[in-house]
């Protein structure tokens, strides 16, 4: 990249991975809204979309571009010396809002042409940018693996409102861990912590061992509004106790004086009666 206007101001960037053991938690609208909400305080952000043979960053956003992960690695294998990666990035804009996107495959066989270590490079180009955010798929893929190495933070994302979620959640957890990533390095989120269930976060966080470093508040309405117009939360619904709770959580990873985060009580909870039966049945 040398001699790109790019390349004249280097960054070390904070890459900051969204992942999950289970598909259709919300890790798509997190990633969109971190990388938005990091972008609103000012900084350099691109976000990946990792999730190659089922990505919807776009989608969501309601944006249209032929720019992909595929399209970046064929031209590539092509020329790698020649390669720049300003190239396959799609821009969001939305008033004096933006950050870069680099979407997934439009076509499900381009995913399964993925070669994790050109990806890798690809990833490493981007470090001009403050922030990178890669919203990756839910498996302990090659690919997955690889992206995590790299990452600065872990956000493990979990809905835990039955017991085989809460099972593969541990499950996840402790393969994490048995990867050796630093347990400071993984951040623990409970997406729509406040849905009725029958689990109490508190119990979770007790056959965890850790606590969770973020909880987000669920709103249903207000992330159809968000999806439905195509923008992040804070331009669909900044209102919303979610949007509130994103500012929030940007504040920690800014170290920016973040508001006051609300409480989030669980509306139900039968769970906690029987955490000693469980906990010895799944060999917690």
């Amino acid at each position: 990249m040398a001699g790109t206007a790019s390349n004249m101001i280097q960054r070390t960037s904070i890459i900051i991975s969204v992942f999950s053991t289970s598909p259709g938690i919300g890790k798509t609208v997190i990633a969109i809204n971190l990388a938005a909400g990091l972008a609103n305080e000012g900084y350099k952000v691109c976000l990946a979309d990792l999730d190659l043979q089922f990505g919807d960053v776009l989608n969501y956003l309601k944006l249209n571009s032929s720019n992909t992960v595929a399209g970046a690695q064929r031209a590539y294998l092509d020329n790698p010396e020649n390669f720049r990666i300003e190239n396959f990035l799609t821009e969001y804009r939305i008033g004096k809002l933006e950050f870069s996107i680099l979407p997934a495959p439009r076509f499900i066989y381009d995913a399964y042409q993925t070669d994790v270590q050109i990806l890798t490079s690809i990833i490493k180009q981007m470090d001009y940018y403050d922030f990178i955010i890669l919203d990756l798929n839910s498996m302990f893929s090659s690919l997955n693996l690889a992206m995590l190495d790299m990452s600065t933070i872990i956000n493990y994302i979990g809905v835990i409102d039955f017991l085989p979620a809460l099972k593969n959640y541990k499950i996840g957890y402790d393969t994490l861990l048995r990867f050796e990533y630093e347990e400071s390095k993984i951040r623990l989120i409970e997406n729509r912590a406040d849905s009725q269930k029958l689990i109490e976060g508190k119990d979770v966080e007790r056959l965890l061992g850790e606590p969770f470093y973020h909880r987000f508040p669920n709103d249903f309405p207000a992330v159809n509004k968000s999806i439905n117009a195509g923008q992040p939360l804070m331009f669909a619904a900044p209102d919303s106790r979610l949007t509130e709770s994103f500012y929030n959580l940007v504040g920690r990873y800014t170290n920016r004086q973040s508001t006051v985060k609300p409480e989030i009580k669980s509306n139900g909870g039968l769970f906690s009666t029987i955490t000693k039966g469980i906990g010895k049945f799944f060999g917690f």
